[in-house]
């Protein structure tokens, strides 16, 4: 069994690099896998290497307490820690990493597992053994697994949650526009959960993904001294079964205790019909058609209208507004067209949805965020018991973000804390408006604009810096500068005509 490592300068290098080092390891394994079957197999030999050192920390302890029971099943359910049968130990994958059989190896191993750990009943995937997948490489990772300690030691804690998430964003990037039934960029999820601040209460997302919402929210308890298995209660609901399966590993590596029912779809499969909640977090997808709405025309869910059969985005949202406790609140992602749309209704569902003082605070954000799609998107915060009751508090960060990569942008801490704390100003009553970025808006301002609640009509547009240079003057500079532009250009047309007719196409 591994040993702890000691504190010393590596473990920093081992965290800071070890998420890349694992993702261009396991990398080489792909071989004619597409991502998505590929995907599986990374995720899942991350998940069962964590099982393993989980064990093992846990049965060390058992036996220095020396009484014998370190192969009581009991001995683990009562401390959270799945219970590994002896087949399924990491030491025993480790020996065979080199043989033919270590596919199979590892497929007995997730097999025995499930066996022990009803919640892990059809969650862990079972295909090491084919053979399109390298043996030789599969060694390999299996080796730098063996290599690296993972346990919840201090700083250690996170490392393969950490390595997970990572793979999930590699992942989603490979997939592209496939990405987003499983992946939301854990900068809108981080914006979502700063703005909401989940320190205390039952936390629900019904269309959860790999569970992102989740991790966001308990990191938040943890980071402001919280205590995630007394503090908050996890819900969610996943339709696609391998996504689903994704989450409860998601969860399960960070010790998250979730309650995610069966996959199934929302809409007609509601996996928690009765509960209400103190928070909801979801991305759901955007402008879903073909949703069902035909056989739900009387639902009790659609208090503000009934939904467009054609558009799921306001389904969406008002079944989470029913899931939502006298005091809850709400954090979502949805396309930028529920901000204005007034087609099928969806105009007197929003102003219904504004009438009732539901808005706290819409957020465009900038475009390019997703992997899935380069559609801008809005957040939309929504609270049953408003500190600034009849007012909506409006952000426009469209011009916010780094772009990280030609096509992707990222939304930085900086960017985060300005939006939430944005927010947090509002609710203390000590907000201050910034032209171009920030607004309050009371409900006859709304009406006025129709009840479309783009940002952009309420935040006005940014100052510009005077420069101090004076009018004229700066008319005559930038007038003299054009001028020259204007003969670089008639030069350099002289210039293409000779270029044309010395190869004999005058013009």
């Amino acid at each position: 069994m591994a040993k702890s490592k000691a504190k010393d300068t590596k473990k920093n290098t081992a965290d800071v690099g070890f998420e890349d080092q694992l993702w261009n390891a396991a990398d080489v394994l792909r071989g004619n896998l597409d991502a998505a079957e590929y995907k599986n197999v990374v995720l899942g030999l991350i998940f069962l290497k964590y099982l393993s050192d989980r064990f093992d920390e846990r049965y060390l302890e058992l036996v220095a307490e020396g009484y014998g029971d370190e192969e009581d099943r009991d001995c683990y359910m009562e401390q959270n820690v799945f219970f590994v049968p002896e087949e399924a130990r990491w030491v025993n994958i480790s020996q065979a990493a080199h043989t033919p059989e270590v596919g199979q190896i590892i497929d007995n191993a997730m097999r025995a597992i499930e066996r022990e750990n009803d919640k892990l009943k059809d969650v862990l995937p079972k295909n090491f053994a084919r053979p399109e997948l390298d043996k030789r490489r599969l060694g390999d990772v299996v080796d730098l697994f063996t290599n690296v300690q993972m346990t919840d030691n201090e700083s250690e804690k996170d490392l393969l949650g950490r390595a997970y998430e990572y793979c999930l964003q590699k992942f989603a990037s490979m997939e592209g526009k496939n990405a987003g039934e499983f992946y939301t960029p854990s900068c809108i999820v981080r914006t979502l959960v700063e703005i909401l601040q989940p320190f205390h209460g039952r936390v629900y997302d019904p269309c959860c993904g790999s569970g992102g919402m989740f991790v966001q929210s308990a990191a938040f308890v943890e980071h402001h001294g919280g205590n995630v298995v007394q503090d908050i209660t996890i819900f969610g609901q996943e339709s696609n079964p391998t996504t689903w399966k994704l989450a409860k590993m998601n969860l399960g590596i960070r010790g998250i205790e979730a309650d995610l029912g069966n996959y199934a779809d929302t809409f007609s499969a509601d996996q928690h019909k009765n509960e209400k909640f103190d928070y909801v977090l979801a991305n759901p997808p955007f402008n879903l058609k073909n949703w069902g709405g035909e056989a739900l025309q009387e639902d009790v869910r659609w208090k503000y209208g009934m939904p467009p059969t054609g558009n799921a985005n306001f389904a969406w949202m008002q079944h989470m507004i029913w899931h939502l406790n006298g005091t809850g609140k709400i954090g979502l992602v949805l396309a930028n067209g529920s901000l204005s749309s007034q087609t099928s209704g969806e105009g007197d569902i929003r102003r219904a949805i504004v009438e009732d003082d539901l808005v706290e605070g819409i957020v465009a954000m900038p475009g390019q965020l997703f992997y899935s799609t380069q559609i801008p998107v809005c957040l939309w915060i929504l609270n049953k018991k408003k500190a600034q009751s009849g007012k909506t508090l409006f952000i426009d960060a469209r011009e916010m973000g780094t772009m990280v990569s030609r096509k992707l942008r990222e939304f930085t801490e900086e960017d985060i804390n300005k939006v939430a704390s944005a927010f947090d100003s509002f609710r203390k009553g000590e907000f201050e408006p910034v032209k171009g970025f920030s607004a309050i808006a009371d409900l006859d301002e709304i009406a006025k604009q129709d009840f479309i609640l783009t940002p952009g009509r309420y935040v006005g547009i940014a100052e510009v810096e005077d420069d101090g240079e004076p009018f004229d003057e700066k008319m005559a500079r930038l007038t003299s500068e054009i001028s020259k532009c204007f003969e670089e250009s008639n030069r350099l047309q002289e210039q293409i005509k000779k270029n044309l007719e010395a190869i004999g196409y005058g013009m």
